[in-house]
């Protein structure tokens, strides 16, 4: 099986990586058009055309192409290195924001940067290797490398153009939230097209039906591409690219918590460390 064939063998595998796409996008762009109404007044952003581009294609490349990355390494190689690669984003945000707005980041905040990803990394390599992750094929492994890879640049190079933007043709940054919809506006449009290419409506038609599958989504949309996605914004707009991106990074440490609360699963001493160690960075960030 030559590595076309391998690539699609895993695409189309279940389309588990397009499955939590698809509702997510879809809850959060009808919970963003009603906040939206209820606190602008109107359904759709009143934006310049250079806004509109710009803002969608950050959520295609950030939430359509970096979401379904990250998603395809979970299913590949798990969420522990997935989330050590999609620790390195922060670096490609900060590449593009220098390459964009000539943005330098300080000593004091690539200190910072720098003991927060630390953090970062002590709390993914907290777990002990599975045997099942040492049974994995070599193969298997580069592929989910490849799309955790492709997960880091698009959420970091997706800010990046979230800040172009947000500042278009305007001296103030655009609204969180009209910010937030037109990213979910295109991130939707770009996962459904995928989903009619790849043949696999009715199974999406299916999944409607699924009461707990919904449940869970909705659960998701909320807290992730609604609220999540919408202070994103307010980082993006009031802090430098790569300094915002690294404390969207933090996700790994946020999780420790809610594994213990949860799934009552005990975290280790060195799962705390790296918990403060980041806490630390995050500290130094804001004092820079």
């Amino acid at each position: 099986m030559d590595w076309k064939l391998s690539a699609v063998h895993f695409i189309g595998q279940k389309n588990r990586p397009l499955q939590p796409q698809r509702l997510r996008s879809t809850i959060a762009i009808i919970l963003l058009i009603s906040t939206h109404f209820i606190f602008l007044g109107v359904l759709l952003p009143a934006a310049s055309n250079a806004q509109w581009f710009w803002m969608g294609l950050s959520g295609i490349v950030g939430l359509g192409i970096g979401d379904f990355g990250l998603f395809a390494a979970y299913v590949t190689i798990g969420p522990r290195r997935t989330l050590l690669i999609q620790a390195s984003s922060p670096i490609f945000a900060s590449l593009g924001a220098y390459a964009v707005f000539g943005e330098t980041i300080s000593p004091l905040s690539t200190i910072g940067i720098a003991i927060t990803l630390a953090g970062i990394a002590i709390v993914i390599f907290e777990r002990r290797k599975t045997p099942e992750e040492n049974l994995q094929a070599r193969r298997r492994k580069t592929w989910g490398l490849l799309f955790g890879l492709v997960s880091a640049m698009g959420q970091g190079f997706g800010v990046v153009l979230s800040k172009i933007g947000m500042y278009e043709g305007v001296t103030t940054a655009m609204n969180p939230i009209s910010a937030a919809l037109i990213r979910m506006l295109f991130a939707g449009a770009f996962v459904w097209a995928c989903i009619l290419v790849a043949g696999k409506l009715p199974e999406a038609q299916k999944a409607v039906s699924n009461r707990d599958g919904m449940k869970y989504a909705a659960a998701g949309a909320v807290v992730g591409p609604f609220l999540g996605m919408t202070l994103s914004m307010v980082a993006i707009a009031n802090a430098g690219a790569g300094v915002a991106q690294t404390l969207m990074s933090l996700s790994p440490v946020f999780v420790i918590p809610a594994i213990w609360i949860v799934y009552k699963e005990r975290t280790s001493r060195r799962g705390i460390i790296g918990a403060i160690v980041a806490i630390s960075g995050v500290a130094i960030l804001f004092l820079a």
